[in-house]
C-alpha cells in the first residue's frame, strides 16, 4: 500500500507527549485537507495518535508497521472540522490521589500501554490502554469515583473525556501523572 504525504514528521526515538506535541504544531504549517505522514517508534503513539486526532476533529487515516517504525497518516481538517482542543476541567494532583488509594468505590484506571503499565504502576490501579478503552468500558464501574492515570497527563485528559462522553459521572484527570508519582508503585 502506498500512501501519499504531503508532509512528513520525524518523530523516531520520541516517548509520550512529544509525538503528539509535534504532530500539533506540523500540522498547525500545513494547509487543510493536506495528509501528515508522521514516522514514530513509540509503540504508544499508535492508540495516542488515533485519540488525539479524533479529539481535535483531525482525521487518523491509518498506521503501516514498518519494521520498528509505526507510519501513521493525518489528514488535517478544515476550520469547520476542528475542534478545540481541551484539557479535562477536573482534575486532582498525585498526592491527592494517593490520599484515596484503597477507598471503597474508587477505581484508579491507568491508560498508559501495557509495557509502561508492567514496568511500574499505582497498587490497585486497573489497565486499560487509550485504544481498548472504548472497547472495554463495561469492564469498569460507572458508579465508582474514577481517576485515570497516564505518564504525563496528557492521555488521561482524552481518556476522562471519553469516559465522560459514555455516561461516567464522577471522573477525574490525575496530573502529572506517573512521571511525578512519589507514592507506592507495582511493577508486573
Amino acid at each position: 500500500m502506498t500512501i501519499k504525504a504531503d508532509h512528513v514528521l520525524d518523530a523516531k526515538g520520541l516517548s509520550c507527549p512529544m509525538p503528539i506535541v509535534k504532530t500539533k504544531k506540523t500540522l498547525d504549517g500545513i494547509e487543510p485537507g493536506q495528509v501528515l505522514e508522521v514516522q514514530a517508534t513509540d509503540k504508544g503513539s499508535l492508540a495516542d495518535l488515533k485519540a488525539w486526532a479524533g479529539s481535535t476533529g483531525h482525521q487518523y487515516l491509518g498506521t503501516i508497521e514498518e519494521g520498528d517504525t509505526l507510519v501513521h497518516y493525518i489528514r488535517k481538517a478544515s476550520a469547520n472540522e476542528e475542534k478545540e482542543e481541551v484539557d479535562f476541567a477536573n482534575v486532582i494532583s498525585n498526592e491527592e490521589l494517593e490520599a484515596k488509594i484503597g477507598s471503597e468505590n474508587v477505581t484508579i484506571l491507568d491508560v498508559r500501554e501495557p509495557a509502561e503499565y508492567a514496568f511500574s504502576h499505582i497498587p490497585t490501579a486497573a489497565s486499560i490502554p487509550l485504544g481498548e478503552l472504548e472497547s472495554r468500558l463495561g469492564e469498569l464501574n460507572q458508579d465508582h469515583e474514577v481517576y485515570v492515570v497516564c505518564r504525563t497527563g496528557s492521555r488521561s485528559a482524552m481518556a476522562a473525556q471519553l469516559l465522560q462522553d459514555n455516561g461516567f459521572t464522577n471522573v477525574t484527570n490525575v496530573k502529572p501523572g506517573m512521571t511525578g508519582w512519589n507514592g507506592k508503585t507495582e511493577s508486573k
